[in-house]
Order: C-alpha cells, then sequence, then structure tokens
C-alpha cells in the first residue's frame, strides 16, 4: 500500500483546502493510498480569518503542528503539499525541515510565489523570491490549477507538471432544475470569502441601480455584505448548502482585477455557477478566459458597460440563460469535475510514489 501524507494550507473550511486536497482523499483510499491528512492551519484559523482576528497563538502553534507532521512522514512513500510547508519560511530552511528521501508534489491554486517576488519589502523579495521556482525545481511533481501556473512551474525548472483545475464533485452538484419564475426579479448571486469582497466594490453602484431599475436581486454568499458596504443581501456559507444556494440564483458573477496575483485564480466561483446550470458574467483575467466561452456559456465583461449590458441582457431574456446555463453544466460535467479529473490525478501521485528514489 503506498502511503501518502497531504499536507493542506487549511482545515476543510479552507475553500482551495477543500477543493484541491480534501476532497481527492476518498479516490485515493479507494484506489489503493493509505492517506494521512495533517493540515497547517485549523478551521478556528480560517474563522478567525472571516471575522478579521488574528491570534498569534494559533499561527504559533500551526508551525509546531506542521513539524511534528513532517517528523511522522519520515515514512511515507510521498508528500502531497500545498503550495508550500511552511509559509514565510526561506527555501533552503524549509527543505532542512523535510523528511529526506521522499519525493515531494506540490499543489498550487494561486500565484502565491507573486506574494513573495511583489513584496514591497526588500528583505522579503530577497530572502523568499525564489522560494517557490526552487521548490518546484526540486519537487517530483507539481500538480498546477491553471495554465498560467502551469507555465511557471514548468519555466521554473519543475521536471513533472501536471495541470489539475479546480473542479466539483457532481454527487454534491445534481443536474440543475429550472427554477421558477421569480416576481421579485432576477437573482444574481456571487460566492467568496471576505479577502476577495473588495472585488465587488466597484461594481457596487451599478449594483444598485440595477436592482432598483432592472428588478435584479444581488446576493453574496459567505460575507457580511453590510459590514462590507455592498448593496446585496447576504446568505451563510456552508458545504452542505452552498450547491442549492447557488441553484437558487438565475446569474452567476465573477468580478477580478487584472493584477499579477489574480491571474493566478482558477475560477472555482465560475465552475460552482455552471454546475447549477447558471449562465455567468466574469472579468477576462486568467483562467476566466479558458473557463468562460464568450456568447456560449456566459459573458466577459471588462468595462463597467460590459457589465452592465451583460447582465442586463441576460436578465431580460429567461431562454438566454436557460441555454447558457446548459452549456454551462456540459462544459463541467466533461471537464471540470472530479469525476474527470480524479483519476489523473490519483495516476500522476501513484506515477510519482512508485519511481525512483
Amino acid at each position: 500500500m503506498t502511503r501518502l501524507v497531504v499536507l493542506p494550507r487549511y482545515g476543510r473550511l479552507g475553500a482551495s483546502s477543500r477543493t484541491r486536497l480534501w476532497q481527492y482523499v476518498p479516490a485515493l483510499q479507494e484506489a489503493g493510498f493509505e492517506v494521512a491528512i495533517a493540515p497547517f492551519f485549523d478551521d478556528g484559523y480560517v474563522r478567525d480569518l472571516q471575522s478579521g482576528r488574528r491570534r498569534y497563538g494559533r499561527i504559533v502553534r500551526a508551525y509546531g503542528t506542521r513539524l511534528a507532521a513532517l517528523r511522522r512522514a519520515r515514512s511515507a512513500d510521498l508528500l502531497w503539499i500545498e503550495k508550500e510547508a511552511f509559509p514565510w519560511l526561506p527555501e533552503w530552511l524549509e527543505r532542512l525541515l523535510l523528511p529526506r528521501n521522499v519525493p515531494i508534489a506540490l499543489d498550487y491554486d494561486d500565484a502565491v510565489f507573486e506574494l513573495y517576488a511583489g513584496h514591497r519589502a526588500r528583505l522579503v523579495r530577497r530572502l523568499l523570491g525564489e522560494k517557490h521556482r526552487r521548490a518546484m525545481r526540486r519537487s517530483a511533481l507539481v500538480t498546477a490549477g491553471n495554465r498560467l501556473l502551469a507555465d511557471y512551474a514548468l519555466e521554473a525548472g519543475a521536471p513533472n507538471v501536471v495541470q489539475v483545475p479546480t473542479v466539483v464533485d457532481l454527487e454534491r452538484y445534481p443536474p440543475p432544475n429550472p427554477a421558477a419564475p421569480d416576481s421579485a426579479g432576477v437573482r444574481v448571486c456571487w460566492i467568496g470569502q471576505q479577502s476577495t469582497a473588495a472585488f465587488l466594490a466597484p461594481l457596487a453602484p451599478m449594483f444598485r441601480e440595477l436592482a432598483a431599475d432592472q428588478r435584479m436581486r444581488f446576493t453574496a454568499i459567505g460575507i457580511d455584505t453590510a459590514a462590507a458596504n455592498l448593496p446585496m443581501d447576504s446568505l451563510a456559507w456552508s458545504e452542505a448548502s452552498e450547491a442549492a444556494d447557488i441553484a437558487a440564483c438565475d446569474i452567476g458573477i465573477m468580478p477580478l482585477p487584472d493584477t499579477p496575483f489574480e491571474r493566478g485564480k482558477c475560477g472555482y466561483k465560475l465552475i460552482q455557477y455552471m454546475a447549477c446550470g447558471l449562465p455567468v458574467v466574469a472579468s477576462p483575467v486568467g483562467a476566466n478566459r479558458d473557463i468562460v466561452q464568450h456568447g456560449v456559456d456566459g459573458f466577459l465583461a471588462d468595462s463597467e458597460a460590459e457589465w452592465r449590458v451583460a447582465l442586463t441582457r441576460l436578465a431580460a431574456n429567461s431562454e438566454l440563460r436557460r441555454r447558457m446555463g446548459a452549456a454551462g453544466r456540459a462544459k463541467v460535467e466533461s471537464q471540470y469535475s472530479l469525476q474527470v479529473t480524479a483519476p489523473r490525478l490519483v495516476g500522476s501521485l501513484g506515477a510519482v510514489a512508485a519511481g525512483p528514489r
């Protein structure tokens, strides 16, 4: 049996860890892996982030917990690490702390290398700017969530790169049933965390106008919209209810600034909307360009004027929403589902674990 130690950054409450690593554990176990999973930060830390708190005791304990997990991993056949073993430690020190003679697989769903390389502090850039490039070069495998991240890993010298998009489990996203018309207006939804709520702010005045003039309703799942000063209803997020909450809406949106870090995002919101049969409107940034086929399963909107036209057009045409939503669902089933990506990922990890040391 192959002994795999999985080291996510977060517990299941962390969206990146849940979708990139945790959700593959059942498939790995079914394939014969003996899986041990040990997150760096626990769910309490994620709750603190969402509420704007920072408890340094939790952070210190996280480093100790990760050290203990690495000691237990010395007999593993493979380590699968989300991004890095220790945030803010230089690569040479991290390498000393990792077990020897155990191959490393690294997973990336964000351009986290930009946080170090583009940091405003010169010392951070000097100590950590090349950390991820060096880690990728010494890895046995890099699993990358989109084309930009895969290209970065290849250019850094990673010997083995597999592109694995961030996907949904179709068992949690059954085929959608068309929602009955809502007399209160077409429902436009966004799902996310406090850290990305700022992306909605530039469009807030337009949302307010459309809600008044076009009878649209705007809903944000996962954030406190009153605290963020957004003209949107708030829905609390839970893993159990997110699919149903999205499916109760009519249009899904993903505004995104065109910055180096945001270009590395994997467009998971769009995959969730499409899985629920919703047409989408998204900024033409990074992976959004690959996910959305403009005019087929949604619209790419760059300016406020383009956002207004796309939302107004979809709100006014239920048949267009139905047709685009069906096209999006078909795309998810063929390209962006766990059922499609799990065999490829399991095979890649298995091949690395069985390879020469």
